[in-house]
């Protein structure tokens, strides 16, 4: 659900919200340009406090830290600023035990306000670190990334890796307020950008066949700074997210169908060490691929929605073939290895999201183990 958001409580015309309906805990998403500097002002609305503990991305608090700052000092909120390396290689345990830290030799109590100022990785991190401070602290997600501000941010999932796989440590704990400022999008590394849009695609191919056909023909647009159409790809992103999330918070059913790709993906990753080999969204995006020519391969899906998915994907700039990752990989039992520490993994049985259509995923754990394993052999061999 949308509405627009009154100009006063911005200070920006345009502005949008969704909402998660989570009952006492429900909370908005507000979309739009130019938001970072009226921060202040929007978490005393939603989530007001005295006193902040911003945990942010090194780059991203150099390029925007003091638009930030100010606008929390215009609203007399007391911020301490903690800062996290950039990339995956920082959701370990290690940070997580230096952030916790670091925030209680800093007087944070458990009525102050914890604030991610970053991509993925920083919300990971900080949403943890304020779901077990002093057992729950609020938190404010600020995304600077198209990946965040469409997905991570979003939903309440929080953790750390471990050399075992991707995200496999961790909690639900919803922030109380997502401010998503598409403006933050023109300073990111077009890689990132371009990363962060397999998530959104990966909502039309999830459940919503005219928004994939929206993005075929608005993705080149989206990707090269288009304002009205990054809110509109964010918007419509965050509200099917915000729609599953409802209905299933704890991924106890249909909120897996979000986890399109990332059975394939999330092993992916786990197999070139989280590093910058792979990024989390061209993992994704390789894994969407294949889910899609696995659910052809088992006659689930036409061979032609596969291709199609596959061709929008590369024309956005993204790897769709394990061949294109730059890193060496394990033999098929290795990549099945890494798939059976997927967090759906049920009764030892892997749990897929494949596809009868663009637009048609569902849930299944019955794909043969056999046919599992012929068909990585077969991807790695196009290595």
């Amino acid at each position: 659900m949308t509405q627009d958001l009154a100009r006063p409580a911005t200070g920006a015309a345009g502005v949008e919200t969704v909402s998660v309906d989570l009952g006492e805990r429900a909370y908005p998403i507000l979309i739009g340009p130019g938001l970072l500097a009226s921060a202040g002002t929007l978490i005393k609305a939603w989530a007001p406090t005295r006193r902040a503990a911003i945990i942010a991305d090194e780059t991203v608090w150099r390029l925007h830290g003091q638009t930030l700052a100010r606008a929390l000092d215009q609203s007399a909120i007391e911020a301490s600023l903690f800062t996290v390396a950039p990339g995956e290689a920082s959701k370990t345990f290690g940070e997580v035990e230096r952030l916790a830290r670091a925030l209680l030799r800093a007087g944070l109590e458990r009525g102050d306000l914890v604030i991610a100022f970053g991509g993925g990785v920083v919300g990971d991190l900080a949403g943890f670190v304020a779901g077990i401070l002093r057992r729950g602290m609020r938190f404010v997600q600020i995304p600077t990334t198209l990946l965040a501000q469409v997905d991570s941010s979003v939903g309440g999932k929080t953790g750390v890796n471990t050399p075992e796989g991707k995200n496999l440590v961790g909690l639900f704990h919803q922030p109380s307020l997502v401010i998503a400022d598409v403006a933050l999008l023109d300073t990111l590394d077009p890689r990132q950008l371009r990363a962060g849009y397999a998530e959104v695609a990966k909502y039309g191919l999830i459940a919503d066949a005219p928004f994939f056909t929206w993005l075929e023909d608005n993705a080149q647009a989206l990707l090269a700074g288009d304002t009205a159409r990054r809110v509109s790809a964010v918007r419509t992103s965050c509200a099917a997210k915000a729609a599953v999330v409802a209905a299933d918070e704890r991924e106890a059913g249909r909120r897996a169908l979000l986890n399109l790709g990332h059975t394939f993906g999330h092993a992916l990753e786990a197999a070139t060490g989280f590093s910058d080999a792979l990024l989390h969204g061209e993992g994704v995006a390789i894994g969407m691929v294949l889910a899609l020519e696995l659910s052809a391969e088992l006659g689930l899906c036409p061979a032609d929605d596969a291709a199609r998915a596959a061709v929008h994907l590369e024309r956005a700039g993204l790897p769709i073939h394990m061949a294109d990752i730059a890193a060496p990989l394990p033999d098929a039992g290795g990549l099945l290895a890494l798939m059976e520490q997927d967090k759906k993994v049920s009764g030892g049985q892997l749990t897929f999201i494949l596809a009868r259509a663009i637009g048609e995923a569902f849930i299944t754990r019955e794909v043969p183990a056999g046919t599992l394993r012929d068909f990585i052999e077969t991807r790695l061999q196009k290595r």
